[in-house]
């Protein structure tokens, strides 16, 4: 294949006879008849250079270190082509980043000899570039396509995660209509947990957890009677101890799953009817025994429920019901928890506000 040379020498009669030389030998040459000239022609296209070392303004030294400079044509090869023959003059050609010298007058065999295996050098760099730039193309793409992949699983993922959601937030309001309470109770009570969580510090990780899980804390109403569930007075003993089940019960409906979302469900079903001095239910268990879960949830509870209506009692305002939780502290909450709710009540409060009944 016929390779473009770049000449360069500032008499045009060697001009002439280099580009006599490099089209006998099937190139094309391109002059160039000053250093300044040379670095304004070089190229990419430019497979190989004959350059003259003794030029005035620039010589080849100069030009050769400034090629060898340059990131788009840096590794082209250069023939250094003098009528010096010293040691020295040589290995300044050679510092200069010259990969060969021809000395004048050029010898046509020794001429395609001396290119001949730069330009299968230069051929072989080529080819590796090629590579290398097909390669960094590939990778481009397949890393295009798996962060698509990604993001697509992500998306799955998220829609996954909101059907589930969905399902249990709908199982949850399922149990509390059959107790009368509406469905603006779960939402008041996930809103809550979750201002709590955030405001103990909680990796959001988790405070979206609790929020996800909290509404399923009154899942296990659905295997209460209704008798029971339903009274407006006050529970004998024996209808106290059933109703208390619930937390049972909804701990064996969320129970036994490998999904994280239905575990935090069980654990809070499970725990939020303890109390921090031991006397809840169903095991009795006293200060951080209890699931740190269940003592967010245990707060946020008892304020929706002592401000909401329900068949044996008329909601409580505020301030009656703050007087009752901060009663409670120590025995009934968990005092940390209980001082965060109230230090930031005016939040609590909106939240009641925008999603009320």
């Amino acid at each position: 294949m016929p390779k473009r040379i770049l000449a360069v020498d500032d008499e045009k009669l060697n001009l002439r006879v280099l580009s006599g030389l490099l089209r006998s030998m099937g190139h094309e040459p391109v002059l160039a008849d000053s250093g300044q000239t040379a670095l304004e022609m070089l190229g990419p296209d430019i497979d190989l250079v004959l350059l003259d070392v003794m030029m005035p303004d620039m010589d080849g030294f100069h030009v050769a270190k400034l090629i060898r400079e340059r990131k788009d044509v840096g590794d082209v090869p250069i023939i250094m082509v003098t009528a010096l023959s010293g040691k020295q003059d040589r290995l300044s050609a050679v510092e200069a980043g010259a990969n060969d010298f021809i000395a004048k007058p050029i010898d046509l065999t020794e001429l395609r000899v001396r290119m001949g295996s730069l330009l299968k050098m230069k051929q072989s760099q080529d080819q590796v570039k090629r590579y290398q730039a097909e390669l960094e193309e590939m990778v481009a793409v397949r890393t295009s396509a798996l962060r698509l992949a990604l993001e697509n699983l992500e998306e799955s993922q998220k829609t996954i995660l909101a059907a589930h959601s969905e399902t249990i937030h709908r199982l949850a309001a399922a149990a509390e209509f059959k107790d009368e309470e509406t469905a603006n109770h779960i939402t008041r009570m996930s809103r809550y947990c979750a201002c709590l969580s955030v405001r103990l510090g909680l990796h959001k990780d988790e405070v979206e957890l609790v929020e996800q899980a909290s509404p399923m804390h009154d899942i296990g109403k659905i295997g209460i009677p209704d008798s029971i569930l339903l009274k407006p007075g006050k529970l004998t003993p024996e209808e106290w101890e059933v109703m208390k089940k619930h937390t049972l019960f909804g701990a064996r409906i969320l129970g036994s799953s490998n999904f994280e979302l239905l575990r935090a469900g069980e654990i809070i079903a499970l725990s939020h009817h303890e109390r921090w001095d031991g006397s809840g239910y169903p095991k009795g268990l006293a200060g951080e025994d209890i699931p740190l879960f269940g003592r967010i949830c245990a707060v946020a509870d008892v304020y929706d429920a002592l401000t909401s209506r329900r068949p044996y009692k008329e909601p409580f305002t505020d301030e009656v019901s703050l007087d009752i939780m901060r009663a409670g502290r120590g025995s009934h909450f968990d005092p940390r928890v209980l001082d965060i709710f109230l230090e930031h009540f005016e939040e609590i409060q909106d939240i009641k506000r925008r999603h009320a009944d």
